[in-house]
């Protein structure tokens, strides 16, 4: 089944990340990094069926060699926590053929990326393991018209109610720094999601594929259904082999839970569009609907017999506990069970995305904790640089200079190599807290988890109401079919002492 899944993320050297070692996996190819002094060589890697690098005009040529282009990226860009590329990475459908989603993939890449400035390099992995997915690596400076790198930003003077520039203390201008280009505005990536999608349907409408996708969230959709969660190529190779996961085992629980709440929802307003579609003229009262739901038809069995009583005492349990007298008092029920319905799986929904944000935080907040040490080991490994000594015209104090570096420089590599992922879900965890906290610092961790006991409390109870409210489903169903029994079978009978219709 199609799905919308796409990840955006940048690669950055102050994450201890390479342009060339990411271009070079993405690629399984062999690169060497100019500016570590590193090779990178995934040969050995499978799955890669397409490759290409797209450029827009007045790019130079020789940028189709991904070596040369991502090199000249890092070199470009020296800084030690310089950003520098984009990489957006989405799923391909299984419903199209390969030659087919790689057309799609590379004309949505030509029209929302490289038409905008960028240079892209596309590749497509598929194991066979039903995970078709396409990376693209974007370059993030802009292109001079003469296919030099050109600036990311500007400085741009700020200047008073005159016209003229402020001078600071400091006896500097009052400035700010502009982006050169857009790319970067938090709007983006709302339309390249929507953008993938929109093209992905178009694609699945012209092969006659009768689905879609949608780039929002389940919440933006409005439908109340939980969003399931991104496996990611281990827990996917893991659910192939049969070994169950976590992420798995969620996945399962809310597709059922959300297929659980569509027939729901579907059966009580099949009931409504009954109630409504055509007027009911000389409704029958409760006592005839109650006899012609214990009348039974077909029933030859005991067992038979003894259910069709239960579904008949728990039909008049329903009537008395809602009060209903007559089919309008039934009408204005199923009016009233449907609103409480759409309430309570909108709540659940709310309760399962605060859930799962709350996760986020207390597992970050766990990361933080634990790895502190590790990453404040890392940090103290870094090279120091001194530019008296690089640029000393003594051969001696110069190359020195540069061999401590590159020691130093190895040393941090090694141990980055053996503490990555503690490394790396460190820095994860102070990216999230800081875009969470507003500048706040102490983290509010006993907050959290009360919220989170008490909120997984509220959901058991709104489940517990939905169960309920599910149950009642076949009692009303009953009366539906009473009440159409008995007016198939006496279409002309006279009531005139009852109500004539039902209106909205």
């Amino acid at each position: 089944m199609a799905i919308f899944h796409m990840n955006i993320q940048i690669i950055s050297r102050g994450k201890g990340k390479s342009a060339v070692a990411a271009a070079a996996y993405r690629a399984a190819e062999k690169i060497e990094n100019d500016y570590s002094g590193r090779t990178h060589n995934y040969t050995r890697k499978s799955g890669i069926v397409h490759k290409e690098i797209i450029l827009p005009d007045n790019a130079p040529a020789d940028f189709s060699d991904r070596s040369v282009l991502w090199n000249s990226v890092e070199q470009i860009d020296r800084n030690s926590n310089a950003q520098l590329a984009r990489e957006i990475e989405f799923a391909l459908p299984v419903e199209l053929s390969m030659e087919q989603s790689i057309n799609l993939a590379c004309e949505y890449v030509q029209k929302y990326f490289v038409d905008k400035g960028m240079i892209a390099d596309v590749c497509i992995h598929d194991t066979g393991e039903g995970n078709p997915h396409c990376h693209v690596m974007l370059s993030l400076r802009p292109l001079n018209d003469d296919g030099t790198w050109g600036a990311k930003s500007r400085k741009e003077y700020i200047l008073d109610h005159n016209g003229e520039r402020i001078k600071l203390p400091s006896g500097e201008w009052k400035s700010r720094k502009v982006s050169s280009v857009d790319w970067n505005d938090k709007t983006k990536a709302e339309e390249w999601r929507k953008g993938w999608a929109d093209t992905l349907n178009q694609y699945l409408k012209q092969n006659g594929i009768p689905m879609s996708v949608d780039h929002r969230s389940y919440e933006r959709q409005g439908n109340g259904l939980t969003p399931t969660k991104h496996l990611g190529p281990v827990a996917h190779r893991l659910e192939q082999r049969g070994i169950r996961t976590e992420i798995g085992d969620y996945n399962r629980w809310a597709q059922s839970m959300n297929n659980e709440i569509k027939q729901t929802k579907a059966r009580i307003r099949k009931m409504k569009d009954w109630l409504y579609k055509h007027p009911i003229q000389n409704p029958p009262g409760i006592v005839e609907i109650m006899g012609n739901v214990g009348k039974g038809k077909n029933l030859k069995t005991d067992w038979q017999r003894i259910r069709n009583l239960q579904t008949q005492a728990k039909v008049l349990i329903f009537l008395q506990e809602n009060n209903i007298a007559n089919l309008e008092d039934f009408a204005d029920t199923i009016i009233r069970k449907n609103e409480r319905l759409k309430s309570v799986t909108d709540d659940i929904k709310k309760a399962e995305r605060r859930l799962d944000t709350l996760a986020v935080h207390l597992t970050h907040a766990n990361n933080n904790r634990q790895h502190k040490a590790i990453h404040q080991k890392y940090k103290s490994l870094v090279p120091k640089t001194d530019p008296a000594a690089f640029n000393s015209i003594n051969p001696f104090i110069k190359n020195k200079a540069t061999k401590e570096h590159e020691a130093a420089t190895k040393k941090q590599e090694a141990y980055y190599a053996k503490h990555a992922d503690a490394i790396e879900a460190y820095q994860a965890a102070q990216q999230h807290f800081t875009a969470v906290m507003n500048g706040r610092t102490t983290l509010p961790i006993a907050d959290w988890q009360k919220e989170q006991r008490e909120l997984a409390a509220k959901r058991y109870a709104l489940c517990d109401e939905y169960y309920a409210l599910k149950e009642e489903l076949p009692n009303m169903e009953a009366i539906r079919r009473s009440v159409e029994g008995i007016m198939r079978d006496e279409p002309n009978k006279e009531k005139p002492t009852r109500t004539q219709g039902i209106t909205r």
